[in-house]
Parts: C-alpha cells; structure tokens; sequence
C-alpha cells in the first residue's frame, strides 16, 4: 500500500513539474511573440525600403504561425498526430496550388 500512495505521490510530483515546464515555454514564448511584433511596428513605422521590410516581416509572421501551432494550440503533444498531418497536408497543398498558378502566371 506505500508503495501504491508513494507511487501515485511521484507520478504528482512529475505532473506537476511538466505542466510548470509547459506554463514556462508558454510564456517565453508569448513573450517572444509580442517582441516579434514590436519589431516588425517599428520597422513599419521607420519607413525602411519595402524590398527590405516585407521579407522579414513575412519570415516573423510565419515563426509566430510556428508558435502558435506548437505552444498554444499544442500541436507538439502526444496524440495530435492525425490533427497536424491533415493540417500540414492542408498547408502542402496550399502551397503546391499557389506554386501553380504562380508559374501559370509568369510562364
């Protein structure tokens, strides 16, 4: 019987230092979010040469997409596996379908 209540005092404890964990990767990453976000006002609002503004604010916007795939619609848990294959199989052919009708354009 201690070894049950021990056993279940451990598997608390280790729950509790995951879901710790997980609240830090989620506030660093908001945190990382709102400064990816003040950059890109302020390089906006600086009136930088578009040809070097619109590149780097599409690259932050698609790592804030990452972040929020992964980090707070919890995309990296065990059992979303089904969910992200269609969501990425979704965004494959998104791409392939934009790709297309780009070289149909330009050609």
């Amino acid at each position: 019987m201690a070894d049950k209540v021990s056993g279940t005092a451990a598997q608390l404890e280790f729950e509790k230092q995951k879901r710790k964990e997980e609240m830090k990767q989620q506030v660093i990453t908001f945190a990382l979010m709102i400064i990816f976000t003040i950059i890109a006002f302020a390089m906006v609002l600086s009136e930088l040469d578009k040809l070097f503004v619109i590149p780097i604010l599409l690259v932050l916007a698609a790592i804030q997409v990452g972040f929020q795939l992964y980090y707070f619609m919890h995309m990296s848990h065990k059992g979303h596996e089904l969910p992200a294959l269609m969501f990425y199989g979704g965004v494959f052919a998104a791409f392939i379908t934009i790709l297309a009708l780009l070289v149909l354009v330009w050609w």
